[in-house]
């Protein structure tokens, strides 16, 4: 089954004194938008929230240490201690399943998902995440949002006497994104020039460069100095549906008098829009030559 929707327009005729139906078929141009997950659509960190499920601390000690020796792949730190760490290692696949309920997400998700589906005309956008969070959590938080065939996290395998966590599968942080990436494309035969990809660390730069080589659209959620310079453009807001703005304005087209009236339609009313550019500097003091 094709990917892309259909929406039909039904055309009644008479047909020698019957009435029949035809159903006309316009196909609406197909993209995809791919996103992270933690604190990009969340404005938790999955292993902050699951730690205090466990009522373990030093999460963030660890993660940094990790990162320091460069151990693993960004975003990888929280699989790497449900793996090795005694403390994390007691984890179940229903502690992640709990963990996942109490993340909060960003205002609007489920606006967003609805209005790239059927709500610009002329366009259709499928909406995925991509996660270096363990698949339950990120499944978990976005049920009745996002199907779980459209969401790629980290997967394990758990043994299945004591539901201990035996091997990581796949994680999809760092490089492990852009073969996620790859396999959706390949799902749903679309081309790299019609994906977005929204993200806001340093995990998300391997991605986001991939993307943009091949001429498709990348967007900050955050201003992370290495991630904002790459993405086509930073957008910083509580509320998932900020990233329909560059989307709108840049690949469908819309100016900014159309995009409130969207907002507007849907029962929505942009209060604050400021276009600002950040530069990130870094200013010492040179040392005075010697005199000769």
């Amino acid at each position: 089954m094709r990917w892309t929707n259909l929406y039909k327009a039904r055309i009644f005729h008479e047909d020698e004194g019957k009435r029949t139906m035809k159903d006309i078929s316009e196909r609406r141009r197909p993209y995809v938008l791919v996103s992270d997950f933690d604190q990009t659509l969340s404005f938790n960190d999955s292993g902050m929230v699951l730690s205090e499920l466990l009522g373990t601390s030093g999460f963030e000690e660890k993660v940094l240490g990790l990162a320091r020796i460069n151990l693993v792949q960004q975003g990888a730190e929280l699989s790497y201690l449900l793996l090795h760490d005694p403390e994390y290692r007691r984890v179940r696949r229903e502690d992640l399943v709990e963990a996942g309920r109490r993340i909060r997400l960003k205002h609007n998700l489920g606006r967003l998902v609805e209005i790239l589906d059927h709500g610009i005309e002329g366009f259709q956008f499928s909406f995925f995440v991509v996660s270096a969070a363990p698949e339950e959590i990120v499944q978990s938080a976005l049920l009745g949002i996002i199907p779980p065939d459209h969401i790629y996290g980290t997967r394990f395998q758990y043994d299945r006497e004591t539901g201990e966590i035996q091997s990581i599968l796949g994680v999809s942080a760092g490089y492990g994104k852009v073969a996620a990436l790859t396999e959706i494309q390949s799902r749903l035969q679309v081309g790299l020039d019609h994906v977005v990809y929204v993200g806001d660390g340093s995990s998300d730069v391997h991605v986001m460069l991939h993307v943009n080589r091949l001429d498709g659209y990348t967007i900050a959620v955050s201003e992370n100095k290495y991630l904002a310079p790459i993405a086509r453009r930073t957008i910083l807001s509580e509320d998932s549906l900020s990233v329909l703005v560059p989307i709108l304005e840049d690949i469908v087209g819309f100016e900014p008098s159309r995009i409130r009236s969207l907002f507007e339609r849907h029962g929505l009313h942009i209060q604050e829009w400021d276009k600002v550019r950040t530069d990130f500097l870094t200013i010492r003091e040179r040392p005075l030559a010697a005199s000769a």
